[in-house]
């Protein structure tokens, strides 16, 4: 089997693509050969992602998909484009740091939005097309699906969520022309820590229990993972979660 993914004449959405993983996913997609539809909240970064794109058909939708309503308008206007669907890649994600017994509704409220909920009716909405085309679903989850991560409450609700989400929808459709897996990376530079600050009493010693020792990953080795099991070259990965996390996990 090659491991280098062949998107030609395949039709994929990625969300969070106007930065970060999101970003790097939709460079490594349009590389091989899809025609691409960029999701993100971010407009002015998401066309900054396009003009890094020369050889491949895009389409830019804005959307907020902390709001469920946009997630259904996201997969209609990609086939309304394209005509199809071959791949959906779930990028768009975010955390607040705080304290548990401090977090806020609002916080917790959002960061299950957009990492758990808009996720799930995105699959739900592009399934139809997905088993048409004998597709690929790629969540992105984390480390925080696996472990406890201090100061993260919401965080690793939502990505131990999209895990088990992504397990329970691979099961039910073990028998159909479908793939359904995910990536759960460690920490990465990306524009989802950039804001990020932990709380100003925070224990270090217990941030250094999810920090790894082995440093950051990189975003493209990430980013690699995630379009080969978008791409036929993944046939062989279902209901898998790849842990891209330099150890982390590891114990």
């Amino acid at each position: 089997m090659s491991l280098s993914p062949d998107m030609n004449g395949k039709i994929a959405v990625v969300t969070g693509a106007a930065s970060g993983l999101g970003r790097a996913t939709a460079l490594k997609l349009a590389d091989a050969g899809a025609s691409l539809c960029l999701v993100d909240v971010h407009e002015e970064r998401l066309a900054e992602t396009h003009g890094m794109i020369s050889d491949s058909d895009v389409m830019l939708h804005h959307a907020n998909l902390a709001d469920a309503e946009n997630c259904q308008s996201v997969i209609d206007a990609a086939v309304e484009r394209f005509g199809k669907l071959d791949a959906l890649c779930n990028v768009a994600g975010l955390i607040r740091m705080t304290h548990f017994g401090q977090m806020a509704r609002s916080d917790y409220d959002l960061t299950i939005a957009v990492n758990l909920t808009a996720p799930v009716l995105l699959c739900q909405a592009a399934l139809p097309h997905l088993l048409e085309s004998e597709g690929a679903i790629v969540n992105v989850c984390s480390s925080a699906a696996f472990i406890g991560e201090a100061y993260a409450v919401a965080y690793c609700a939502s990505k131990a969520g999209l895990l088990g989400a992504t397990k329970a929808m691979a099961m039910e459709n073990s028998r159909k022309p479908i793939r359904i897996n995910a990536v759960a990376p460690g920490g990465m530079m990306t524009n989802i820590s950039d804001g990020m600050t932990f709380p100003e009493d925070a224990e270090m010693d217990l941030i250094a229990r999810y920090s790894g020792l082995r440093g950051l990953v990189e975003v493209d080795d990430v980013a690699d993972m995630v379009a080969l099991l978008a791409s036929p070259q993944g046939r062989a990965y279902h209901g898998a979660c790849i842990n891209i996390d330099a150890g982390i996990t590891a114990g």
